[in-house]
């Protein structure tokens, strides 16, 4: 029997963790839903569901989210058990992509590797299905087509990227993508 799109979501969402993680530090922290929802311009009811492993949070959101709690991406992404060397078949990374509220997918490599330098992910978007955004944030990014076409807006400026092609630039900047073919598979490396 085949796995609806529902249960398929509910299992990765139940791999990663993020909320549970989310959750522990606010706690720790002694903060309310409330407190973090301010500070990071989403409902408290939005922060339940991702504490609750209810909802992925989309890159823009964890990064608001880190970023209230003290904290960055990496750390929230991070599982339990520490490696010093992590190996991950692309279709491994693909069977556990992960649907977030902003209509991507994505996979976070790495998760048992602890106090990254920077944190890669790789994207899967959908023309049609990604609702169009922009967020900035601390840091750096460098993007890598590697498959399709995606259009992607850093500042002022739009950039058409396909296969092969890369952008780094300064995460300070608004930044977002949209895909131009049927679906865009790409590298996104935060640092």
């Amino acid at each position: 029997m085949e796995n609806t799109e529902e249960e398929k979501l509910g299992a990765a969402v139940g791999l990663l963790n993020v909320g549970d993680r989310i959750k522990r530090l606010r706690i720790n922290q002694k903060r309310t839903l409330q407190e973090v929802a301010d500070n990071c311009g989403m409902s408290k009811g939005m922060i339940s569901k991702i504490e609750n492993n209810r909802t992925v949070p989309s890159m823009a959101a964890l990064v608001k989210i880190a970023q209230s709690l003290g904290t960055n991406i990496s750390n929230l992404l991070e599982q339990e058990t520490q490696a010093k060397t992590i190996v991950t078949t692309f279709k491994e990374a693909e069977e556990k992509m992960v649907l977030t509220e902003k209509g991507y997918s994505i996979f976070p490599y790495a998760s048992n590797f602890h106090e990254k330098q920077m944190q890669p992910f790789l994207f899967t978007a959908k023309k049609g299905q990604v609702l169009p955004h922009q967020l900035s944030h601390e840091g750096e990014e460098f993007v890598f087509v590697i498959e399709g076409e995606m259009k992607m807006q850093v500042g002022e400026v739009e950039y058409i990227l396909k296969k092969g092609d890369s952008l780094y630039f300064s995460s300070l900047q608004k930044h977002g993508i949209l895909p131009v073919s049927d679906e865009v598979v790409y590298l996104d490396i935060f640092v």
